[in-house]
């Protein structure tokens, strides 16, 4: 479910949204699902309840979850979330796509890497 790399450069505060963002967007954890508590997660990740709770705050603050004082956190209704997340995916990669244009990356070139990623193969050396 939620993990955290203890070698990764970013906060591990940071990890836990991108988990989660990434378990709702894929409906891995559906609208009004129960989160762990602040206290098992971190007791779960080995880390201190704060990062747990700064996490938790943020994903509620950007609309991925919700609490109910005295029952916990609960999965937001994640259809409106999804579709925004998709759309700033999308253009990210329409950004993306026009700079390596510009730098003269042929289409063919990219339509190569588009069916390698849909094989499941990430990058030259594989995953």
């Amino acid at each position: 479910m939620i993990q955290v790399n203890y070698r990764d450069v970013r906060p591990i505060y940071e990890q836990i949204i991108d988990s989660v963002q990434k378990l709702v967007i894929t409906d891995a954890l559906l609208p009004d699902e129960k989160l762990p508590s602040v206290r098992e997660l971190a007791s779960k990740l080995a880390i201190n309840p704060n990062t747990i709770s700064r996490a938790y705050r943020e994903l509620e603050r950007e609309g991925y979850v919700y609490s109910v004082c005295g029952r916990g956190t609960f999965v937001a209704d994640n259809r409106t979330l999804k579709t925004e997340h998709v759309r700033a995916l999308l253009q990210n990669f329409d950004e993306t796509a026009a700079e390596l244009m510009d730098l003269s990356v042929g289409k063919e070139v990219l339509q190569k890497r588009l069916d390698r990623i849909e094989k499941g193969v990430w990058n030259d050396t594989g995953k």
